[in-house]
């Protein structure tokens, strides 16, 4: 059972319904060829029953006129044989004649059958069109779909290309970031060029001291401290004026602007 169903699971995703009813058109072609083979035979052979009649209707006729003739010789044997052989042919005219209309009625019969399957092959290949045409915009339409909302396998693994080469270039930037601030800090060595070990100390210590003066800042905003000289230099807002008022500190009593 374990295999059936697997199998049927694997029949039914390989399986191409627009092929299916291709096949199965072909199919009631092929039967409908044989029908119609059926009623060319059936008229062969009534056209040699009828062939035989005549052949035999004509014999018998022959013999009635030699019949007729011997009687009139004065041979009433010799009539009397061919009239005799005569009776033996009409007994096979009928015997054929019923043959003739038993192929006849089975041909009328072959002959509406082979019309009817011929409409409802016409029926199926129309039919067969329309479901062939509707599936595949139906596929399309599902592909589609499937593209623009991504779950299908080929956008799958376009998306899983993108994704794998961001993080990829995400690494990359990190490592090369991550080996600049090594280098900065002479953790590395940079084998490019000769580095200046006093010049990189002197780097790192405005570095420092760059943070510290922002550190300053925010506290002189905050209302937690002076403001740096680097600030007051600068002219910045809520500092200005400080120089002002050690202007006037200076100047004595009595003087003038």
């Amino acid at each position: 059972m374990i295999f059936k169903s697997k199998a049927n699971k694997a029949l039914d995703k390989m399986e191409d319904p627009r092929e299916t009813l291709d096949y199965s058109y072909q199919r009631q072609l092929e039967l409908l060829q044989k029908v119609r083979r059926g009623v060319a035979d059936v008229a062969t052979s009534r056209k040699r029953v009828e062939l035989q009649i005549n052949q035999l209707e004509g014999q018998g006729a022959k013999l009635e006129n030699q019949s007729r003739q011997a009687l009139a010789a004065g041979r009433e044997d010799l009539a009397r044989e061919a009239l005799t052989r005569r009776n033996g042919l009409n007994a096979q005219i009928a015997d054929l004649r019923l043959q003739y209309n038993n192929l006849h009625g089975e041909e009328e019969k072959l002959t509406l059958a082979s019309q009817r399957l011929q409409a409802k092959v016409d029926s199926f290949r129309t039919k067969k069109e329309t479901i062939k045409a509707t599936y595949t915009a139906a596929e399309a339409q599902t592909r589609i779909n499937e593209a623009f909302s991504g779950i299908s396998e080929e956008m799958g693994d376009v998306g899983l290309a993108i994704q794998r080469a961001e993080d990829k270039t995400a690494q990359m930037q990190a490592r090369a970031g991550a080996i600049d601030e090594l280098l900065a800090s002479g953790a590395l060595d940079d084998f490019t060029g000769q580095r200046d070990d006093i010049q990189a100390e002197l780097d790192r210590m405005g570095a420092g001291s760059d943070v510290e003066l922002e550190i300053a800042k925010m506290k002189a905003e905050l209302g937690q401290g002076p403001a740096p000289q680097g600030a007051i230099e600068a002219g910045q807002p809520g500092q200005a004026g400080q120089p002002a008022q050690r202007t006037q500190q200076l100047r004595q009593p009595g003087e003038g602007l």
